[in-house]
């Protein structure tokens, strides 16, 4: 679905384009057009192949979906794919847009995200200075919008991460927090993946040889890549609480349940000791002279009671009861 196409000239806003007009728009010097799609259909995409000269393989990229973040260079022509993100209920919902970048025109298509860029095209409309650098900065501001938006994800698995760790010692708690755990390593997961390979592609736009479309940009990338470089940061330390977290977690149920062995064992010989004195009083041998007093009974409970407590006391103090 088209969402916008908007002609641009140094910096400025020329018009609304029908994609009939885009040809016309492409031939005059010093202007570039900007389009914006949402889940392209194949005929979209062959018509923006045809209008742009678009590499096929990075135009079936675009129509199959699920890439890995990456830039990659086509001729003159930039092919890049970052990950849009959101949490939607708990989880992370996971988006793409494919951008497409030349010296006079830039092709967003965005997929399976409800997220929208319009801020973007705000902000580059309310900067013309900026925006006269062309569609390099076009791309920056894309990707810094859509990287700026994974500090609230990482955030908010930081703020459920510190609620697990309150409650980590608390008793009978341990299989709930080491599934939120595996849960907070999940969503980790996918942000790593959306984070470290887009880490690596921007540096191609800030060291070395950089395409001549991002050249006049080439410090609005270094700032995404500090940005993506703090993320970075942060996921790798989220990634170190989160394994800690649950190597304790798993050394609490072993407590626990060495715990429960200890209790289990404590009662087992209390009622051992209960159970060899009536054992050897229950034999009923003739010659067993406690058989034949009168106060043979009461004498061998209270034994049995003595020994029993006696027991107890021990075990209590020993802490296994």
């Amino acid at each position: 679905m088209l969402i916008n196409c908007v002609a641009y000239q140094d910096g400025r806003k020329l018009a609304d384009l029908d994609i009939e007009q885009i040809s016309d728009y492409l031939e005059r010097p010093g202007c570039f057009v900007w389009v914006a799609l949402r889940d392209a259909t194949h005929d979209e995409l062959s018509k923006m192949q045809e209008e742009f000269g678009l590499h096929p393989l990075a135009v079936e990229d675009a129509h199959n979906g699920h890439q890995r973040p990456k830039i990659e260079e086509y001729g003159d022509t930039l092919f890049a794919v970052v990950h849009l993100l959101e949490q939607q209920e708990g989880e992370i919902v996971l988006g793409e847009v494919d951008i497409f970048v030349g010296h006079n025109f830039v092709l967003s298509v965005r997929n399976r995200s409800s997220q929208n860029l319009l801020g973007v095209r705000e902000r580059c409309e309310r900067e013309p200075e900026l925006l006269r650098q062309g569609a390099g900065f076009v791309l920056y501001a894309v990707m810094d919008a859509v990287v700026d938006r994974y500090f609230p994800l990482i955030d908010a698995i930081e703020s459920e991460l510190e609620a697990v760790e309150e409650q980590i010692f608390s008793k009978g708690m341990a299989r709930t927090n080491i599934e939120r755990l595996y849960d907070l390593k999940r969503r980790m997961v996918m942000l790593k993946h959306a984070v470290a390979p887009l880490m690596e592609a921007v540096g191609k736009l800030t060291s070395g040889r950089v395409p001549p479309v991002c050249a006049n940009s080439r410090d609005y990338f270094r700032d995404v890549s500090d940005h993506l470089a703090r993320i970075n940061t942060q996921l790798e330390a989220v990634r170190d609480t989160i394994g800690t977290a649950i190597q304790v977690s798993l050394s609490s149920v072993a407590i626990e349940q060495s715990d429960v062995a200890k209790r289990l064992a404590a009662w087992a010989g209390i009622f051992a000791v209960a159970t060899a004195f009536a054992g050897i009083w229950g034999m009923n041998f003739k010659a067993m002279p406690e058989l034949q007093w009168e106060y043979g009974y009461p004498v061998a409970l209270s034994i049995i009671v003595s020994a029993c407590t006696i027991l107890f006391i021990r075990f209590r103090r020993m802490g296994w009861l």
